[in-house]
């Protein structure tokens, strides 16, 4: 019975051994390298591609089309000096790394500066949602970027090629970070700028780190000199390199996966405590930033009695949310932060989503379809607006007994727009909520 059992364990390894071995169409150690080393190099045919690619990048942001962003990403060359790099540290080839790593720096500034020209040039100089999307990394980018280096550097150890590369460029998208960088500097927004390089280098940075694992994990043959202070040297240089950048990131990855699980713990918090028939939380601000935590909300309805926001104080500890500085704006506070506009907003969007339960499922269901988080995005186009509000609505007509939905936008603002400013930010919400009939209310104080 024993042996039995051993032999089933024996070909369950061998099974699992057999079809997760990389070594199986593993192409010539050589070759990989070559090919590698000559996508790394940015001259002549490959740098005019990399203009063009940030060229046609910079459009799609532009414009906001995500096809043409993925068009770019598909012909850009960016993925070579970062493998370079990993496979130079992998094999302790200091020039391959010296390579990489110049080659990245060239492309990099030719990249911004071709962006920046471009968004100096343009008529269109607003920020749309594509490129505010790469102002800031997530953990997913983290994530993204390092499962896509390992697909990568796979893919180009295979004799047979396929469409990973491309793939993988896709999906760790190195381009638009540098079209916003350039973005950022042609507006004098630094914010944009220091964002996206951050966005940039964080996504260079893991591709880099997964081509080295799985280059040591193929045993690549490491370079040898013949004189052995030589290589010492070359050691120590690679070693200083990799401890230069990998001690940064994990400081950046860890910053990264805080700032993520503060923020969904937080929201978990806002659902489930902030729960009640007759107060609604109409806008919500988390902050997370060198340690500081903090939570801000804005309530409309029954002002909760200090024993309630107590009560909810106390709960912060079973969120994991420790430390975290709830503020809490009702009653006096919170009529300072909106008006009255938002208030019967916010009262319309419960009435008719009850009446619609009983109505038509179309209207309902549109009504019931949640609305983008927009905050950023304003403070960053919009700056004149304070406070804001944003709600589905049916809108009945007494001419025509009709009934249609509504997107109503209300705002606090510190200046009243003029009639241009208007229509901008009416056409902005319009295509940003993908909506055909939306009303902005404006009041200042």
């Amino acid at each position: 019975m024993e042996k039995k059992t051993d032999d089933v364990w024996g070909a369950l390894r061998a099974f699992i051994a057999n079809r997760f071995n990389l070594h199986i169409d593993k192409a010539n150690e050589t070759e990989v390298v070559d090919s590698i080393s000559r996508n790394s190099i940015f001259v002549g045919g490959p740098l005019w591609t990399l203009i063009f690619a940030i060229i046609i990048a910079s459009v799609g942001l532009n414009v906001n089309s995500t096809a043409v962003i993925i068009g770019a990403m598909l012909i850009s060359p960016l993925m070579g000096p970062i493998m370079g790099i990993g496979l130079g540290i992998g094999t302790n080839d200091f020039e391959l790394v010296k390579k990489g790593g110049r080659n990245l720096l060239i492309a990099t500034f030719i990249s911004i500066i071709t962006s920046t020209i471009y968004f100096y040039i343009t008529p269109l100089h607003e920020a749309q949602s594509e490129l505010l999307a790469r102002t800031t990394p997530s953990i997913w980018d983290v994530f993204i970027a390092f499962t896509g280096g390992l697909a990568g550097i796979i893919a180009a150890t295979r004799r047979d090629k396929s469409n990973v590369i491309p793939g993988v460029a896709i999906a760790t998208a190195l381009m638009p970070p540098l079209c916003t960088a350039g973005y950022g500097l042609a507006m004098g927004n630094w914010p944009f700028f220091f964002g996206a390089l951050y966005l940039f280098f964080i996504n260079s940075l893991f591709i880099c780190i997964s081509t080295y694992l799985i280059v040591r994990f193929l045993k690549f043959d490491k370079k040898h000199f013949e004189d052995p202070g030589v290589e010492k040297k070359v050691s120590r240089y690679i070693l200083i390199s990799v401890l230069l950048t990998v001690i940064p990131s994990i400081y950046l990855a860890y910053g990264i996966v805080q700032k993520s699980i503060f923020e969904n713990n937080a929201q978990t918090f806002i659902r489930e405590q902030f729960n009640f028939k007759t107060t609604q939380v109409i806008n919500r601000n988390l902050r997370y930033a060198k340690g500081e935590k903090e939570i801000d909300l804005l309530l409309i309805g029954d002002e909760l009695p200090q024993t309630t926001v107590n009560s909810i104080k106390g709960s912060l500890k079973k969120y994991k949310l420790e430390g975290t500085t709830l503020r809490i704006r009702q009653g006096l506070n919170a009529r300072q932060e909106i008006d009255f506009s938002q208030i019967k907003a916010s009262i319309m969007e419960d009435v008719f989503k009850k009446e619609n339960q009983s109505g038509s499922a179309l209207k309902a269901d549109k009504l019931a379809q949640p609305l983008p988080d927009i905050r950023p995005e304003l403070i960053a186009l919009f700056p004149e607006i304070k406070s804001y509000s944003l709600s589905n609505t049916v809108v009945s007509r007494l001419d025509t007994q009709s009934r249609d939905t509504l997107t109503l936008f209300s705002a606090e603002v510190s200046k009243m727009p003029n009639a241009s400013n208007q229509v901008k930010i009416r056409s902005w919400l319009k295509s940003r909520l993908k909506v055909d009939s939306l009303k902005a209310i404006y009041s200042s104080n």
